[in-house]
Protein backbone atom coordinates (compact mmCIF):
# COMPACT_ATOMS: atom_id res chain seq x y z
CA UNK A 1 0.00 0.00 0.00
CA UNK A 2 1.45 3.43 -0.94
CA UNK A 3 1.44 6.20 1.63
CA UNK A 4 0.57 9.90 1.72
CA UNK A 5 1.44 12.80 4.00
CA UNK A 6 -1.10 15.56 4.66
CA UNK A 7 -0.36 18.70 6.64
CA UNK A 8 -3.02 20.65 8.50
CA UNK A 9 -4.62 17.24 8.81
CA UNK A 10 -6.48 17.58 12.10
CA UNK A 11 -9.46 19.34 10.52
CA UNK A 12 -10.84 21.12 7.45
CA UNK A 13 -9.22 20.62 4.06
CA UNK A 14 -6.45 18.43 5.47
CA UNK A 15 -8.71 15.96 7.23
CA UNK A 16 -11.05 15.69 4.24
CA UNK A 17 -8.02 15.00 2.05
CA UNK A 18 -6.73 12.31 4.40
CA UNK A 19 -10.13 10.61 4.35
CA UNK A 20 -10.29 10.73 0.55
CA UNK A 21 -6.78 9.42 0.01
CA UNK A 22 -7.41 6.63 2.51
CA UNK A 23 -10.52 5.68 0.54
CA UNK A 24 -8.36 5.75 -2.61
CA UNK A 25 -6.05 3.12 -1.11
CA UNK A 26 -3.33 5.12 0.64
CA UNK A 27 -1.99 4.78 4.14
CA UNK A 28 -2.09 8.29 5.59
CA UNK A 29 0.16 10.26 7.90
CA UNK A 30 -1.18 13.54 9.22
CA UNK A 31 0.81 16.52 10.46
CA UNK A 32 -0.69 19.25 12.63
CA UNK A 33 0.10 21.21 15.78
CA UNK A 34 -3.26 20.28 17.35
CA UNK A 35 -2.25 16.98 18.90
CA UNK A 36 -5.52 16.14 20.67
CA UNK A 37 -7.70 16.75 17.63
CA UNK A 38 -5.21 15.05 15.32
CA UNK A 39 -4.99 11.86 17.35
CA UNK A 40 -8.76 11.70 17.61
CA UNK A 41 -9.25 12.28 13.87
CA UNK A 42 -6.66 9.73 12.77
CA UNK A 43 -7.96 6.94 15.00
CA UNK A 44 -10.46 6.18 12.21
CA UNK A 45 -7.64 4.93 9.96
CA UNK A 46 -6.45 2.19 12.30
CA UNK A 47 -2.99 0.81 11.59
CA UNK A 48 -3.02 2.42 8.12
CA UNK A 49 -2.89 5.90 9.59
CA UNK A 50 -0.63 7.81 11.93
CA UNK A 51 -0.72 11.31 13.36
CA UNK A 52 2.47 13.28 14.03
CA UNK A 53 2.46 16.53 15.96
CA UNK A 54 4.83 18.90 14.19
CA UNK A 55 5.40 22.46 13.06
CA UNK A 56 5.57 22.32 9.26
CA UNK A 57 8.59 24.64 9.28
CA UNK A 58 10.51 22.35 11.65
CA UNK A 59 12.89 19.99 9.84
CA UNK A 60 13.05 17.37 12.57
CA UNK A 61 9.29 17.14 13.00
CA UNK A 62 8.54 16.84 9.29
CA UNK A 63 11.39 14.35 8.84
CA UNK A 64 9.80 12.19 11.53
CA UNK A 65 6.48 12.30 9.65
CA UNK A 66 8.19 11.36 6.38
CA UNK A 67 9.84 8.41 8.13
CA UNK A 68 6.47 7.35 9.53
CA UNK A 69 4.96 7.46 6.04
CA UNK A 70 7.74 5.44 4.41
CA UNK A 71 7.35 2.85 7.17
CA UNK A 72 3.73 2.36 6.02
CA UNK A 73 4.58 2.18 2.30
CA UNK A 74 6.25 4.07 -0.53
CA UNK A 75 5.53 7.78 -0.03
CA UNK A 76 3.75 8.74 -3.26
CA UNK A 77 1.66 11.78 -2.27
CA UNK A 78 2.25 14.86 -0.13
CA UNK A 79 -0.50 17.44 0.33
CA UNK A 80 0.22 20.71 2.15
CA UNK A 81 -2.92 22.18 3.73
CA UNK A 82 -1.41 23.76 6.85
CA UNK A 83 -1.66 27.52 6.98
CA UNK A 84 -2.61 30.55 9.02
CA UNK A 85 -4.62 33.62 8.12
CA UNK A 86 -3.48 37.03 9.30
CA UNK A 87 -4.94 40.50 8.85
CA UNK A 88 -3.06 43.77 8.90
CA UNK A 89 -2.72 46.84 6.72
CA UNK A 90 0.60 48.32 5.68
CA UNK A 91 -0.24 51.25 7.97
CA UNK A 92 -2.83 51.13 10.75
CA UNK A 93 -5.24 53.93 11.63
CA UNK A 94 -2.56 55.67 13.69
CA UNK A 95 -0.01 55.41 10.88
CA UNK A 96 1.99 52.62 12.49
CA UNK A 97 3.63 50.16 10.07
CA UNK A 98 2.56 46.55 9.73
CA UNK A 99 4.27 44.50 12.49
CA UNK A 100 7.27 42.74 10.99
CA UNK A 101 6.97 39.73 13.30
CA UNK A 102 3.41 39.07 12.09
CA UNK A 103 4.55 39.15 8.47
CA UNK A 104 7.50 36.87 9.21
CA UNK A 105 5.32 34.34 11.06
CA UNK A 106 2.85 34.17 8.18
CA UNK A 107 5.66 33.59 5.69
CA UNK A 108 7.25 30.99 7.98
CA UNK A 109 4.12 28.87 8.31
CA UNK A 110 2.50 29.28 4.90
CA UNK A 111 5.53 29.48 2.62
CA UNK A 112 8.61 28.18 4.42
CA UNK A 113 6.57 25.39 6.00
CA UNK A 114 5.16 24.35 2.65
CA UNK A 115 8.61 24.34 1.06
CA UNK A 116 10.03 22.34 3.97
CA UNK A 117 7.43 19.60 3.56
CA UNK A 118 7.86 19.50 -0.21
CA UNK A 119 11.64 19.20 -0.14
CA UNK A 120 11.67 16.43 2.47
CA UNK A 121 8.84 14.50 0.82
CA UNK A 122 10.54 14.83 -2.57
CA UNK A 123 13.76 13.34 -1.21
CA UNK A 124 11.83 10.27 -0.05
CA UNK A 125 9.82 10.00 -3.29
CA UNK A 126 12.99 10.08 -5.40
CA UNK A 127 13.93 6.70 -3.90
CA UNK A 128 10.70 5.04 -5.08
CA UNK A 129 10.62 2.59 -7.94
CA UNK A 130 8.94 4.39 -10.85
CA UNK A 131 5.56 3.14 -12.04
CA UNK A 132 4.69 2.23 -15.62
CA UNK A 133 4.42 5.95 -16.48
CA UNK A 134 7.84 6.66 -14.95
CA UNK A 135 6.20 8.42 -11.98
CA UNK A 136 7.50 8.36 -8.40
CA UNK A 137 5.15 10.77 -6.65
CA UNK A 138 3.26 14.04 -6.55
CA UNK A 139 3.44 17.16 -4.35
CA UNK A 140 0.26 19.21 -3.93
CA UNK A 141 0.29 22.56 -2.17
CA UNK A 142 -2.44 24.96 -1.13
CA UNK A 143 -2.35 28.61 -2.14
CA UNK A 144 -5.47 30.82 -2.15
CA UNK A 145 -7.33 33.08 -4.52
CA UNK A 146 -5.87 35.82 -2.31
CA UNK A 147 -2.57 35.06 -4.02
CA UNK A 148 -4.01 36.79 -7.08
CA UNK A 149 -6.62 39.21 -5.65
CA UNK A 150 -5.46 40.05 -2.18
CA UNK A 151 -7.81 42.28 -0.28
CA UNK A 152 -7.10 45.24 1.97
CA UNK A 153 -5.36 43.88 5.06
CA UNK A 154 -4.15 40.68 3.38
CA UNK A 155 -0.63 41.75 2.45
CA UNK A 156 1.18 39.09 4.51
CA UNK A 157 -1.30 36.32 3.67
CA UNK A 158 -1.27 37.17 -0.05
CA UNK A 159 2.52 37.31 -0.09
CA UNK A 160 2.77 33.86 1.47
CA UNK A 161 0.19 32.29 -0.82
CA UNK A 162 1.58 34.05 -3.89
CA UNK A 163 4.93 32.49 -3.06
CA UNK A 164 3.36 29.05 -2.89
CA UNK A 165 1.77 29.49 -6.31
CA UNK A 166 4.86 30.96 -7.97
CA UNK A 167 7.24 28.21 -6.84
CA UNK A 168 5.03 25.48 -8.29
CA UNK A 169 6.41 25.53 -11.83
CA UNK A 170 10.12 25.70 -10.93
CA UNK A 171 9.68 22.85 -8.46
CA UNK A 172 7.89 20.78 -11.11
CA UNK A 173 10.75 21.49 -13.49
CA UNK A 174 13.39 20.69 -10.86
CA UNK A 175 11.79 17.33 -10.10
CA UNK A 176 10.78 16.27 -13.62
CA UNK A 177 13.92 14.13 -13.96
CA UNK A 178 12.76 12.10 -10.95
CA UNK A 179 9.21 11.60 -12.16
CA UNK A 180 7.81 13.75 -9.34
CA UNK A 181 5.03 16.22 -10.14
CA UNK A 182 4.23 19.49 -8.33
CA UNK A 183 0.88 21.28 -8.41
CA UNK A 184 -1.02 23.84 -6.37
CA UNK A 185 -4.69 24.28 -5.54
CA UNK A 186 -5.97 27.82 -4.91
CA UNK A 187 -9.22 27.53 -2.94
CA UNK A 188 -11.81 30.24 -2.68
CA UNK A 189 -13.87 30.59 0.49
CA UNK A 190 -14.31 27.17 2.07
CA UNK A 191 -16.24 26.04 5.12
CA UNK A 192 -13.23 25.39 7.33
CA UNK A 193 -12.56 26.07 11.02
CA UNK A 194 -11.15 29.49 10.02
CA UNK A 195 -14.57 30.49 8.63
CA UNK A 196 -16.64 28.52 11.14
CA UNK A 197 -15.89 31.07 13.85
CA UNK A 198 -17.61 33.89 11.98
CA UNK A 199 -21.15 34.99 12.91
CA UNK A 200 -23.86 33.28 10.86
CA UNK A 201 -24.85 36.54 9.16
CA UNK A 202 -21.27 37.02 8.02
CA UNK A 203 -21.16 33.48 6.67
CA UNK A 204 -24.42 34.05 4.78
CA UNK A 205 -23.09 37.29 3.34
CA UNK A 206 -19.92 35.59 2.13
CA UNK A 207 -21.89 32.73 0.58
CA UNK A 208 -24.15 35.18 -1.26
CA UNK A 209 -21.10 36.84 -2.84
CA UNK A 210 -20.04 33.62 -4.57
CA UNK A 211 -21.56 33.50 -8.08
CA UNK A 212 -22.18 29.79 -8.62
CA UNK A 213 -22.85 27.83 -6.57
CA UNK A 214 -23.70 30.53 -4.03
CA UNK A 215 -22.36 28.76 -0.97
CA UNK A 216 -19.12 28.10 0.83
CA UNK A 217 -16.85 25.48 -0.65
CA UNK A 218 -16.93 22.05 0.99
CA UNK A 219 -13.67 20.43 2.17
CA UNK A 220 -14.73 17.28 0.32
CA UNK A 221 -14.64 19.24 -2.95
CA UNK A 222 -11.03 20.21 -2.32
CA UNK A 223 -10.27 16.55 -1.56
CA UNK A 224 -11.98 15.51 -4.81
CA UNK A 225 -9.58 17.74 -6.76
CA UNK A 226 -6.62 16.27 -4.89
CA UNK A 227 -7.78 12.81 -5.90
CA UNK A 228 -8.06 13.82 -9.56
CA UNK A 229 -4.58 15.39 -9.52
CA UNK A 230 -3.06 12.26 -7.98
CA UNK A 231 -4.57 10.06 -10.68
CA UNK A 232 -4.00 12.37 -13.65
CA UNK A 233 -0.30 12.25 -14.42
CA UNK A 234 -0.46 14.86 -17.18
CA UNK A 235 -1.50 17.51 -14.68
CA UNK A 236 1.74 19.16 -13.60
CA UNK A 237 3.39 22.48 -12.84
CA UNK A 238 0.30 24.65 -12.50
CA UNK A 239 -2.17 26.16 -10.04
CA UNK A 240 -5.86 25.27 -10.15
CA UNK A 241 -8.52 27.60 -8.75
CA UNK A 242 -11.53 26.07 -7.03
CA UNK A 243 -13.70 29.01 -6.05
CA UNK A 244 -17.22 29.09 -7.53
CA UNK A 245 -15.92 31.79 -9.95
CA UNK A 246 -15.60 34.44 -7.22
CA UNK A 247 -13.11 37.26 -7.70
CA UNK A 248 -12.19 39.13 -4.56
CA UNK A 249 -13.02 42.82 -4.32
CA UNK A 250 -10.59 45.25 -2.58
CA UNK A 251 -12.44 44.82 0.73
Amino acid sequence: MPSAIITGAASGLGLATAQRLFADGYAVVGIDIDEARGNEAFAQFGDKGKFVKADVADEAGVSAAVAAATALGDLRVAVCCAGIGTVGRMLDKEGNPHPLDRFERTIRVNLVGTFNVMRLAAAAMAKNTPDSDNQRGVLITTASIAAFEGQIGQVSYSASKGGVASMTLPIARDLAQYGIRALTIAPGIFDTPMVAGLPEKARESIAASIPNPSRLGRPEEYADLVSVIVRSHYMNGTTYRIDGSIRLSPR
